[in-house]
């Protein structure tokens, strides 16, 4: 984790919420907003409560001018995970991909460190 805070640019303003409506009270002021990772912020939620906050958060960057970056795990091209927690995990991570591809201008797919543009 921290070198991955250190080889940041200086200039970047930095948050680490687990509260996405707090990003969106700091990016009036702010050229772009980032958000690494959608994949950690599902983790953090509890089950079924993922896809509602991210609606709400969606809602609130519409009205924005701000352009916003979401990174995310893909988790559906993978094996079925073993454990009820952890298929619920990947389908609700799998709403919230969704959804945010559906928001967004431009979606890319990175695989082997290669990024291709799907949408």
């Amino acid at each position: 984790m921290r070198l991955h805070r250190d080889r940041r640019p200086t200039e970047w303003g930095t948050l680490e919420v687990g509260n996405l409506n707090e990003v969106l009270d700091a990016a009036e002021g702010w050229d772009a907003v980032l958000i690494d990772s959608l994949t950690l912020w599902v983790s953090s939620r509890e089950a079924g409560r993922a896809l509602p906050e991210f609606e709400v958060f969606l809602a609130g960057v519409d009205g924005l001018a701000v352009p916003f970056v979401l990174v995310s795990d893909e988790v559906g091209l993978g094996v079925v995970p073993e454990s009820a927690a952890g298929r619920t995990f990947r389908d609700q991570l799998g709403l919230v991909n969704q959804r945010a591809a559906a928001a967004a201008r431009e979606v890319h797919l990175c695989v082997a460190g290669v990024d291709v543009r799907i949408r």
